[in-house]
């Protein structure tokens, strides 16, 4: 059974079927073929479970948020008052691209929206200043990334969801984490940078102008601090705080004169595109895990581990490695939804802590996000571009997936740089 789900959901891949129809079709034959129960009946149920469910409010505001967030221009200002302060650094505006994904990312809390914004902004600027246009994009599919791993992450509370686990401790969890993955970025783009002897044309500014363009980084700057800070003050609950961050930055747009209508309901329309896309994975990842259940794949996967008498530190390498592969081929939305409630409780029964593995599965899925085939920021990035193949972006993404690997070491090494603030 396990070899024919393996096999089953690849097929359904490689057939580029949309994620959301490939569970559906794969939670049905799973059904027919190795249960008598009618367990399909139950697909409205759980739907309705899934739509009611109170947590993934969040989602549909972040996404707004963010979108907001770029129509008004303050996403733009704050690239730029960055790329003042970091790009006389070998590798130049590389470096604005990692600091502004990991400021935006600390205000969007999802990857391909932080992908899509900074390229946006930073790609025309790749030829202009006649940068490596490989690691120039990889820089930018790379840093996207950091949107599911610093807080308020989407990915981070689906997780929590799952295993039920508290998510303001993971958002706490994932702050160190996710710094030190900016400076290893920054670090990866340093040495590739000197090593190849990059010849681009760096930006320069004086410390009046530097010091002119903090201004810039204020707004950002107000609505994580109202996201993350209503969190830990009591105040709200991570649900609650993405509304609080949604009135914040609409507040801003309005005293900026640039809240306008047709901005807003660009924002609303694409909003409800991304939305209507990411519930849709989510209800038939649902249901696929619920027919796994109904068919026994999920004790057997338990058993199969079990008997495989891995000692803790294997039944993690075996899990990273399964993640690492599984990555490659299937889009990590519906990848998290249809895996962790089976690997989870292997992982906790090994002995290792929810927290830090939910910051170490948040890695998983950024690596996952830029590992082709399916690598979705890749996508997010080529789409941007108006010449050039998707090759560009993999070669230019690879030294960062070296850097995730080292990520993961660190944390296998050091877990209790999860710990810091909690």
């Amino acid at each position: 059974m396990i070899a024919f789900t393996f096999v089953a959901l690849m097929v359904l891949v490689f057939l580029a079927i949309p994620v959301a129809a490939v569970m559906g079709v794969l939670a049905l034959t799973l059904n027919f073929v190795f249960t008598d129960m009618p367990l399909w009946r139950a697909l409205g149920e759980v739907s309705w479970g899934a739509f009611t469910e109170y947590t993934l409010l969040a989602i549909p505001l972040y996404i707004l948020l963010g979108e907001i967030f770029l129509r008004t221009g303050i996403a733009e200002e704050m690239y730029t008052a960055l790329s003042k302060w970091v790009s006389w650094l070998p590798g130049g505006l590389m470096h604005a691209n990692i600091a502004s994904c990991t400021l935006f990312s600390a205000t969007s809390g999802s990857s391909v929206a932080t992908a899509a914004t900074i390229g946006t902004l930073a790609i025309p600027q790749q030829k202009k200043y006649g940068y490596n246009e490989r690691l120039f994009l990889g820089s930018i599919a790379a840093g996207g990334t950091l949107g599911i791993l610093l807080p308020p992450s989407i990915n981070m509370i689906i997780y929590g969801v799952l295993t039920n686990s508290s998510i303001p401790q993971l958002y706490l969890a994932a702050i160190v984490p996710g710094l030190v993955m900016a400076a290893i970025f920054a670090l990866t783009i340093l040495v590739q940078s000197s090593v190849f002897n990059d010849t681009e044309v760096r930006i320069t500014a004086t410390w009046g102008e530097r010091m002119a363009s903090l201004k810039n980084l204020v707004p950002p700057l107000i609505i994580c601090v109202v996201i993350i800070g209503s969190i830990y003050a009591g105040i709200a609950t991570p649900t609650e705080s993405a509304a609080l961050g949604v009135l914040a930055v609409l507040a801003l747009a309005a005293f900026r004169r640039k809240l306008g209508v047709q901005v807003m309901l660009s924002a609303f329309e694409n909003t409800m595109r991304t939305t209507g896309m990411i519930m849709l994975i989510i209800v038939f990842a649902y249901f696929l895990n619920f027919v796994l259940s109904g068919a026994g794949l999920s004790g057997s996967i338990n058993a199969l581990m079990s008997n495989l008498g891995l000692s803790p530190l294997w039944t993690l390498l075996a899990v990273i490695a399964f993640y690492v592969v599984l990555g490659c081929f299937m889009e990590t939305l519906s990848m998290m939804i249809a895996t962790i409630p089976i690997v989870a409780p292997i992982v906790f029964m090994a002995g290792f802590d929810p927290v830090w593995f939910g910051v170490t599965m948040m890695i998983l899925v950024e690596l996952a996000m830029i590992t082709p085939p399916i690598g979705i920021n890749l996508y997010v990035v080529q789409g941007i571009r108006t010449s050039g193949g998707i090759g560009d972006v993999i070669v230019g993404a690879l030294p960062f997936v070296l850097a995730m690997f080292a990520m993961l070491a660190l944390l296998v090494l050091f877990p209790g740089m999860t710990r810091v603030f909690l």
